[in-house]
């Protein structure tokens, strides 16, 4: 849909009718449906940290790191109901395991190059 022209306030054109300044709207609740609020996030993510994964998630990452995403994604699926939520669960669970592998992977590295900067010394 195109942008709206500015009335000219001739009641005849194009851009016919009465010159109005639009009201800004303060934004209507049902707008923000879907979004998580920081707290409910911050209390996830806790509630993540001390029960861990459940076992199908584990699963999933299992079949994650070794390169079967289709197969993840039939456990999911199963497990979850609907294609759409088992895409998700799937991204997550990557994108879980990519923060591990960044975590893990950066100091050993370091470790790694230090000792062959001592060896080749």
């Amino acid at each position: 849909m195109a942008t709206p022209q500015v009335k000219t306030g001739l009641f005849v054109g194009l851009n016919k009718g009465h010159v109005v300044t639009r009201r800004e709207l303060a934004p209507r609740p049902n707008s923000r449906k879907g979004k998580t609020s920081k707290r409910t996030l911050f209390i996830r993510s806790l509630i993540r940290e001390v029960a861990g994964f459940a076992p199908y998630e584990k699963r999933i990452t299992e079949l994650l790191k070794v390169g079967k995403d289709k197969r993840a994604l039939k456990v999911a699926k199963r497990k979850l109901g609907t294609h759409k939520r088992a895409k998700r669960k799937r991204e997550e669970m990557s994108s879980v395991l990519r923060k591990m592998r960044y975590t893990i992977q950066p100091p050993v590295i370091k470790r790694f190059f230090a000792f062959l900067t001592r060896i080749s010394c």
